[in-house]
């Protein structure tokens, strides 16, 4: 699913709402590209799909149980409540993340530089089918799935602001939350390898969900 402003409009996308509330309820599966703000409950109880916006309203990721959201601007008020799995990054340049997220189920973390992250499951350019998205284990490497996130998200919309972050990577990167849920985080670290990683992570999901 792709969303952009019509190319003869001159409004700045992260000042402006392009999709309303509730998107991405309970999504299972896919990929969604914002180009613009998501209004209140972006991605509730979303298991499996990936998606990038560049803001998003409170209670964003609440009740999360899968997938990735990526967001390029600030966020609303109880981010993150009840996020049991996936994960989350979010563009955080004024530090302001910390006040806005719900941290009883989450940890906030910096993301590493490319080539730091080590194990399995390495991050795709592309889809690799309906179901796998290409994101590969959501405990490694972080700069690559990020990166690649942003590329495909600039690709899909024009993204301005895509675009302008991947001028200035090194950068940019600095300046990038990643949200992980604690139990899913010990259940993936209990798992170990996985043969094959849509195994994993739905092991992983299934033991969260089992306490």
């Amino acid at each position: 699913m792709i969303v952009r402003q019509p190319e003869t409009v001159d409004r700045d996308p992260a000042h402006n709402i392009i999709v309303g509330n509730t998107v991405l309820y309970g999504a299972i599966a896919g990929e969604a590209y914002f180009e613009g703000v998501a209004g209140e409950r972006f991605a509730v109880r979303n298991s499996g799909a990936v998606a990038v916006a560049e803001g998003a309203g409170d209670h964003c990721c609440e009740y999360m149980t899968g997938g990735v959201v990526c967001v390029l601007g600030p966020v609303g008020r109880n981010f993150a409540a009840g996020m049991s799995g996936g994960i989350a990054y979010v563009y955080d340049p004024d530090q302001t993340l910390k006040h806005q997220c719900n941290l009883e189920s989450v940890t906030l973390e910096s993301v590493t530089p490319a080539g730091s992250s080590w194990g399995e499951g390495t991050p795709a350019d592309h889809s690799q089918s309906v179901h796998d998205a290409g994101m590969g284990h959501p405990l490694h490497h972080d700069a690559e799935r990020l990166r690649i996130l942003i590329k495909r998200h600039q690709s899909a919309t024009g993204s301005a602001k895509a675009a302008a972050l991947l001028a200035d990577w090194p950068n940019a990167l600095r300046h990038f939350i990643k949200v992980v849920p604690t139990e899913y985080r010990r259940a993936l670290n209990e798992l170990g390898p996985e043969p094959e990683a849509e195994q994993g992570l739905e092991r992983a999901v299934q033991a969260v969900a089992a306490e």
